[in-house]
């Protein structure tokens, strides 16, 4: 994983989990953020799998949440957070899209990962992702609910296939 795009993982996996916010306090909280960033870190690495891809994001910038706050109603407004603005800016559509698919379909989910471990130097362990217990499920309950997530799933779910499928992952 390319360490360059941790603030687009950061604020990809916080826009997730505020506008699917886990419920039954900061446990779940906490859960709910930890099975976000596993999907949000695949979908980052599939969605730029070189040091290129991640430089040139991180130079241009990702295109921020305005389509997916309009999406699902999202807008920031009202919020204590000065800074949300800022952060918003970091959001990348694509990622947020793909992370969503892969929290709501386990099968693609399985394939993500083998992908990211095939070709990632380091072992990492995503099991929140694609193995979560009773707690992940209920702390995650909107983020993984298929009906709910398919407006932000469904954006650019069949680039997500065909980079799977070993297509080019700046189709999209």
């Amino acid at each position: 994983m390319h360490e360059d795009l941790s603030p687009l993982i950061a604020a990809t996996t916080h826009w997730l989990t505020s506008a699917y916010p886990a419920s039954g306090g900061t446990l779940a909280a906490a859960l709910c953020e930890a099975q976000a960033r596993q999907a949000v870190t695949v979908a980052a690495w599939l969605r730029y799998p070189t040091p290129m891809d991640a430089a040139l994001v991180m130079m241009a910038g990702p295109g921020g949440s305005a389509r997916l706050d309009w999406i699902t109603g999202v807008d920031g407004a009202g919020t204590d957070d000065p800074d949300a603005h800022a952060w918003r800016t970091w959001v990348d559509e694509v990622v947020a899209s793909w992370a969503a698919c892969l929290l709501t379909d386990p099968d693609l989910a399985g394939r993500a990962v083998d992908e990211f471990a095939a070709s990632s130097a380091v072992p990492v362990e995503f099991r929140r992702l694609l193995d979560p217990d009773d707690s992940d499920r209920r702390a995650a309950a909107l983020l993984r609910h298929p009906d709910l997530v398919s407006p932000v799933a469904g954006l650019h779910h069949a680039e997500l296939l065909t980079r799977l499928a070993g297509g080019s992952a700046l189709a999209a």
